[in-house]
């Protein structure tokens, strides 16, 4: 009777089991896309990650504010700069030319970071 009992609950607890499996995976996969993309920069914690981000020519690259206070992307050349930026928005330039393109935070100038264009 226990061995009965044991494999009918083995039937049920096993498909449901691969059920949670398939159903939980997509949404791991989600959450794994949410990390920043190659051509991205987090503004987090006062700080610019990564601080130097090396990309091809013609790329678009985002700064997306995480920090709970405003900042202001400014290129060290006049070439590019922000609005203030507010917890999750979002600044984007794109580096058509080859060189290193130097930025810092115009609100905080101890935030620094660079762009190197290939």
């Amino acid at each position: 009777m226990r061995k009965k009992l044991f494999l009918s609950a083995l039937v049920v607890a096993l498909p449901l089991a691969l059920a949670a499996i398939l159903i939980l995976r997509p949404t791991q996969a989600k959450s794994e896309g949410t990390k920043a993309s190659p051509m991205e920069v987090n503004v987090d914690n006062f700080t610019f990650g990564p601080d130097t981000l090396t990309v091809p020519a013609n790329s678009k690259v985002t700064w997306v504010n995480k920090d709970d206070v405003p900042h202001v992307i400014t290129s060290n050349d006049g070439l590019f700069k922000s609005k203030a930026l507010d917890t999750d928005d979002t600044y984007s330039y794109t580096f058509t030319k080859a060189g290193t393109y130097s930025y810092y935070c115009s609100i905080h100038p101890k935030m620094v970071g660079k762009v190197v264009v290939q």
